[in-house]
């Protein structure tokens, strides 16, 4: 994740660099180093050092990064020409390299030749079955043309060999929920939390698959009473490792619990501890509007007293 900080560096040099005032090399090294693409900028700012003989044999070693660096941001931006020139030069500087090979299946995407690119991953993979990249690009390549159930299938092949990668994870988890796949997109959520049982997204989203999903004032849920339960709980996660910061959490606490109630109506249960967290929650949900957004207010106020959450 890019902090603030980082993103206003990023941002002085590109304005430097589009002023006049030198500090290209810096722009791209850092990036790199952010892992971000920029790709326009990238090759604004990348292809004249290239282009130039004398900038180009400082670099060292570094010139064939940037060749790298460029030939994705030429893909990116569809100067399919710029990208083929510049993998011609990778490929004579490392004929036998594996990652030039991958360079060059994301050129055939880049075309729309997704049955040559397909095959030659296949090909990659004979020689190399556990390269994380290419299984990753196999995914990418099924959403590229719309094929879900294709990258569902290959993103659960992946995570059968390489359980630790929590992007993945986190890319199938959003998957699900787009389709509506609620009960798959929490158990995404529970590999997430067992490995990282600190970050309260995972606590949020898994809350948000498990019990409910909000759309409008619109509650679609997994059915039955242990489903809102289990999304109140991890509400209240979310809410614990933010130090109740977390408006959605709050929220989904709120709701969960109306729900609950109706569900519950009539049974023994305890009364206190049955009225006393929403009852926080809304009024922490009051606190923070009346600070961030007291033209809302009126409104918050109004759903907080349907819901009997205040009087």
């Amino acid at each position: 994740m890019v902090g603030a900080a980082e993103e206003k560096e990023l941002k002085r040099l590109e304005t430097q660099v589009e002023n006049g005032g030198g500090g290209a090399w810096d722009y791209l090294c850092l990036v790199r180093k952010l892992k971000g693409r920029c790709s326009h900028n990238v090759l604004k700012f990348g292809l004249p050092i290239l282009k130039d003989p004398n900038t180009r044999s400082k670099l060292g070693s570094d010139e064939w990064t940037l060749y790298e660096q460029v030939a994705i941001a030429a893909m990116d931006c569809q100067q399919l020409d710029v990208a083929k020139d510049c993998l011609k030069s990778l490929r004579k500087k490392f004929p036998e390299s594996t990652r030039v090979a991958r360079l060059e299946c994301m050129l055939l995407e880049a075309k729309g030749s997704w049955a040559e690119a397909e095959n030659a991953y296949a090909r990659l993979l004979e020689d190399n079955p556990l390269d994380q990249a290419i299984h990753k690009r196999k995914v990418a390549i099924a959403k590229a043309q719309g094929n879900i159930s294709s990258a569902i299938e290959c993103l659960n092949k992946y995570l059968e060999i390489f359980m630790a990668d929590h992007d993945a994870w986190r890319e199938l988890a959003d998957i699900y929920v787009s389709l509506q796949m609620y009960k798959q997109a929490a158990f995404c959520y529970e590999e997430l939390i067992l490995s990282q049982p600190t970050v309260p997204l995972y606590h949020l989203a898994y809350a948000e698959a498990s019990g409910l999903f909000i759309v409008g004032l619109v509650l679609y849920t997994l059915g039955g009473l242990e489903n809102l339960q289990m999304a109140k709980k991890y509400y209240a996660s979310t809410i614990d490792l933010t130090g109740g910061k977390n408006t959605r959490a709050l929220f989904g606490i709120c709701l969960c619990s109306v729900a609950i109630g109706q569900l519950t109506k009539g049974r023994n249960k305890d009364e206190k501890e049955a009225s006393e967290l929403p009852s926080l929650a809304a009024a922490a949900l009051m606190k923070e509007y009346k600070e961030r957004a007291p033209d809302k207010l009126p409104l918050l106020s109004s759903t907080m007293k349907s819901m009997k959450l205040i009087s």
